[in-house]
């Protein structure tokens, strides 16, 4: 376990499991929180014994995104502009680490994942997940861009599930998202435990020299332009979080009140 509890990290068997710890906020990413999972994931990448990392969460939800009461306090501050970035960078470093892991990475939501919540699954391998989740991302609604986690997600299911999803402010329950092929496996809440050791057992079975190449040869089909896109989002992601929308969207989100938007100038 990590010191402050916000990650959990575990080693046995060949398996890393690392779990947000951070329930109470809905495992809201706030920047120790991030800063700690970042930590966990490199921890798993100096370790030549995992074979497997899982990725999961303690509580009802899986991740509910950025903690955008930490992001609000960046509008009030004098430097924001260059803050703003330096979370982006950290958040897009972090999934760019989890992508790029030369073992294979097992997502494992027994609740929603909302937002910068879904970035992480979508840059895990195989996702498996219990009724009750779903995913959804909802970035415009509070102002925001979802650009950062957009390559992850064209490149997971393309660009028609990406629109939807970016653009109709729909949440996928957890069937649908496994039809559009964003999760792997949907079961009953009782039975993900079975269902992450039954894959986790599955994995295990494969060479991990094998694994290493074919995760590369993935990340090849790609083309080298999904490390240079995420660079370039994150640029736009930051950059939309300055907008007046964007400081009208988390203000009303704060305050539960519907966001008073800026009418588009003719």
């Amino acid at each position: 376990m990590m010191a402050d509890g916000l990650v959990d990290v575990t080693v046995a068997d060949d398996v890393a499991r690392v779990v947000l710890n951070r329930a109470a906020k809905r495992n809201a990413l706030s920047r120790e929180l991030i800063a700690q999972l970042s930590e966990a994931v490199a921890q798993v990448a100096g370790d030549e014994s995992v074979r497997l990392m899982v990725l999961a969460a303690e509580g009802s939800v899986f991740c509910a995104g950025m903690d955008l009461a930490e992001m609000e306090s960046r509008a009030d501050d004098p430097d924001g502009s260059r803050l703003w970035q330096d979370d982006t960078r950290v958040y897009r470093d972090l999934l760019l680490a989890i992508t790029t892991l030369r073992v294979p990475t097992l997502a494992v939501l027994q609740g929603p994942a909302l937002a910068g919540g879904l970035g992480l699954v979508l840059a895990c391998d195989l996702v498996i997940a219990a009724e009750p989740a779903y995913v959804s991302l909802p970035e415009p609604k509070r102002g925001i861009s979802a650009a950062v986690v957009t390559p992850l997600l064209v490149y997971r299911v393309g660009t028609s599930v990406s629109s939807r999803l970016l653009l109709s402010g729909q949440t996928l329950t957890a069937d649908e998202a496994a039809r559009v092929g964003l999760c792997h496996a949907v079961v009953p809440t009782d039975d993900l435990a079975a269902t992450e050791a039954e894959w986790t057992r599955s994995v295990l079975t494969g060479s991990p020299e094998a694994f290493a190449v074919t995760k590369q040869s993935l990340l090849d089909c790609a083309g080298p332009s999904l490390v240079d896109q995420l660079e370039a989002a994150m640029q736009v992601s930051a950059a939309a979080r300055e907008t007046e929308d964007a400081r009208e969207g988390l203000a009303a989100f704060l305050q539960k009140r519907e966001p008073r938007w800026t009418p588009q100038a003719d």
